[in-house]
């Protein structure tokens, strides 16, 4: 079977994934439990995180680009889709925390719409959005998290 036409991810992948949620779930909770003295180096380094992987997702959208027939009009798109989520998240490091992290987790929802359009245009395998909705999911959870931890905490 080819592995665009898997519909399950590789395990790999989802392990990965999991990986990735790491900073994302322990900064989130970090701010709720973290000593005030500490809270404002755990929101940045979720914040630089944050950027760092919408920088990666972005770059997904340059590789399916390089694999894209250059005749079709969907390669000008996907590298349209690349650079966007990198600049929103280096936007969003200059802004002060109550709007950063509402750029973050609209960047990612974003994102995941464009990983189902790849899917939808066929650049990205089948099995992709079952791995991405759940991260997605989670990393905009815990952005909301660290979100509501800022207006509490105050």
């Amino acid at each position: 079977m080819h592995p665009f036409s898997a519909i399950k991810p590789p395990p790999l992948a989802v392990g990965l994934g999991l990986a990735g949620l790491i900073p994302f779930v322990s900064a989130a909770l970090g701010l709720w439990v973290t000593p005030e003295a500490w809270r404002e180096r755990v929101m940045e380094e979720l914040l630089n995180y944050a950027a760092v992987i919408l920088a990666f997702m972005g770059a997904i959208h340059w590789g399916l680009a390089m694999r894209a027939d250059e005749a079709s009009d969907q390669a000008p798109v996907q590298l349209g889709l690349s650079v966007i989520p990198p600049l929103l998240g280096w936007v969003a490091l200059s802004l002060p925390i109550d709007l950063a992290l509402p750029v973050f987790f609209v960047a990612f929802a974003g994102l995941y719409f464009a990983d189902i359009w790849a899917v939808n245009h066929g650049l990205a395998p089948v099995w992709y959005p079952a791995l991405r909705k759940p991260l997605s999911f989670v990393v905009i959870a815990s952005l909301l998290i660290a979100w509501l931890a800022t207006w509490v905490n105050r």
